[in-house]
């Protein structure tokens, strides 16, 4: 019998890295847990967003794994608590369905990363890290900014016509339209652009453009906005 997840002992010292992990699937929260236990930090899970937003301290160096898709209240939907109650952390989203609305709504209101189920181990470890660590640092973001201009150096001029209106949502068919190529050619595109731009999956490629000012975030296409 699994244990209960919803009312765990909140831990005190300011000292301690804290993951808050909310997810209503509880073989995948249990994973989670044991993923994150296994390189010594401290997780502290919630089956649903209300519980987890009771207990959670804003003073402790924290940050939250947040489902996307739960009954009742959504991921998107305590986040926006989140805010409104000014718990300010950072919120790294993990989904199985995810798409360029919901992830850009989730980077307009501030996420620090979105990683799609089923997740690589060690790219959730490296984003719940720089969260933990203050990835906003002038040093890191230098670095990070530099590297990503160097992979839009590498791309063709018909990559980056391809990859700007994708990471602002436009779907396969419309971008074909666009260019007036077809679908097939615009899905071989797309798959160069994520290997040149080393990303594993498009919430990822959409925050790359994002970091590098590429797109504006307030100005992508969102029919949830």
């Amino acid at each position: 019998m699994p244990r209960k997840r919803d009312n765990p002992a909140v831990p005190t010292s300011v000292a301690e890295q804290v993951v808050y992990v909310v997810d209503d699937d509880q073989g995948m929260l249990d994973s989670t847990v044991w993923l994150l236990e296994s390189v010594g930090l401290k997780a502290v899970p919630f089956t649903n967003g209300h519980a987890f937003l009771d207990a959670c301290n804003a003073n402790l160096n924290a940050c939250v794994l947040l489902d996307v898709r739960m009954p009742g209240m959504g991921g998107l939907n305590v986040q926006e608590e989140m805010r409104m109650r000014d718990l300010r952390l950072p919120v790294i989203f993990v989904s199985g369905h995810a798409d360029v609305p919901i992830v850009v709504r989730a980077f307009k209101a501030g996420a620090h990363d979105f990683i799609e189920k089923p997740y690589n181990q060690q790219l959730l470890l490296d984003s719940v890290q720089q969260a933990l660590q203050g990835f906003d640092s002038k040093a890191s973001e230098g670095q990070d900014h530099a590297a990503l201009q160097a992979r839009l150096l590498t791309l063709t001029p018909r990559e980056r016509d391809v990859l700007l209106p994708l990471v602002q949502g436009y779907t396969t068919r419309e971008i074909a339209a666009q260019l007036g190529i077809s679908a097939k050619t615009v899905d071989l595109y797309r798959s160069r652009v994520m290997k040149r731009m080393q990303a594993e999956h498009l919430p990822q490629l959409v925050g790359m453009a994002i970091a590098v000012g590429m797109v504006n975030p307030l100005a992508l296409r969102s029919p949830l906005s």
